[in-house]
């Protein structure tokens, strides 16, 4: 799961420099994620990078945990909230499996109201597991929300070479997935897919995905 907190210890600064490339995509998606949070939900954000995203959800919603395994990444998402204390976020070096993301150890009896992983599924050495990871920190009810790049389009053209660059630590891994390979991820998993759209520009699959209740 870990294997390319390395390279993205390297990048954080200057990822942290880099523009969206799709403002008017992003800010689509992130108007759909708050459609589905409230000022009572317990959020789990996970591969957070340097948390902006983080810092313009965590005032909607009641506490937020935002995770990724990179301490670089951590490092600069905390410089950010200290320009901007929000009392109900947290930034934490932390792999989804880590047991310092278990909803009993963040207040959030039964699973977290929202699960929130945003352009981090292609990017895990086994996005089934991870998907079933997640899906398990979910409580009975809750969502998890996704957007994923897929790329599987394009994995005979680039999987060579970004199999040739990681051998040099020149890049991290990726996973060539295709939009139907995302929403067969949550389904999977027993999840109901309540809202999807595909993002063209850069291509990806957005999904906010309901965990059903016992």
């Amino acid at each position: 799961m870990t294997s390319s907190a390395p390279f993205w210890d390297k990048l954080a600064r200057r990822y942290a420099k880099t523009p969206i490339k799709d403002q008017a995509g992003y800010e689509r998606w992130l108007a759909r994620v708050r459609e589905h949070l409230g000022p009572e939900s317990n959020v789990l954000e996970v591969g957070c990078g340097t948390g902006s995203t983080a810092l313009l959800l965590a005032p909607t919603v009641k506490s937020y945990l935002s995770t990724d395994f990179a301490a670089g990444m951590i490092e600069i998402a905390n410089e950010k909230l200290a320009q901007e204390p929000q009392a109900n976020l947290r930034f934490v070096q932390a792999d989804p499996f880590d047991e310092s993301v278990a909803p009993a150890a963040n207040s959030a009896d039964g699973g977290y109201d929202a699960v929130l992983a945003f352009n981090f599924l292609h990017l895990t050495e086994d996005p089934a597991a991870t998907t079933r990871r997640l899906t398990q920190l979910v409580k009975p009810g809750g969502l998890l929300i996704t957007k994923t790049v897929c790329l599987g389009h394009k994995k005979i053209l680039f999987g060579p070479l970004v199999w040739a660059l990681r051998l040099f630590g020149k890049a991290p891994t990726v996973r060539f997935m295709t939009t139907g390979d995302v929403d067969d991820l949550m389904t999977a998993n027993g999840l109901d897919l309540i809202e999807t759209i595909t993002f063209p520009k850069i291509p990806s699959q957005f999904v906010v995905a309901h965990k059903p209740a016992l």
